[in-house]
């Protein structure tokens, strides 16, 4: 079993804001050579996260609503006592999103459905450059 790592960088504009990366993991699978294992996708920091949706402008709104429902940016949150630097909304909604995704990999390509996209949702209230791992395991 080979296991391979790779970096994509993305550029966001924070406050939920999704950045599809399927191509950009697809990508890495195929220098990879691998063709049947596992491939885990982690975005790196605490205020953004990884998951899968079918990536259209209505769904992405969706989401964001979502969050801004679940998680005002506009409440009192304890990190603010530590840091101060108005973004604990930021960390509450990535904890409940979370920073990884693992997808199979059969024939050299990721087992995603026909409208099933891997995105990262960066949720800090600033523009970031975030670096994503991308883990390929396989024959």
């Amino acid at each position: 079993m080979r296991i391979l790592d790779y970096t994509i960088v993305v550029s966001t504009k924070g406050f939920c804001h999704a950045v599809d990366i399927t191509d950009q993991v697809q990508q890495q699978v195929d220098a990879s050579g691998v063709q049947r294992g596992l491939v885990t996708v982690f975005v790196v920091g605490s205020t953004a996260g990884v998951t899968t949706v079918e990536y259209e402008p209505g769904l992405v709104n969706d989401l964001e609503e979502l969050f801004n429902r679940l998680v005002p940016p506009t409440l009192d949150y304890h990190h603010e006592m530590t840091w101060h630097d108005g973004n604990g909304f930021s960390h509450v909604r990535a904890s409940l999103l979370k920073p990884s995704l693992t997808v199979p990999l059969a024939n050299g390509r990721l087992r995603l459905g026909t409208w099933q996209q891997i995105v990262v949702l960066d949720f800090d209230n600033r523009s970031r450059r975030r670096e994503v791992a991308v883990q390929v395991m396989g024959e």
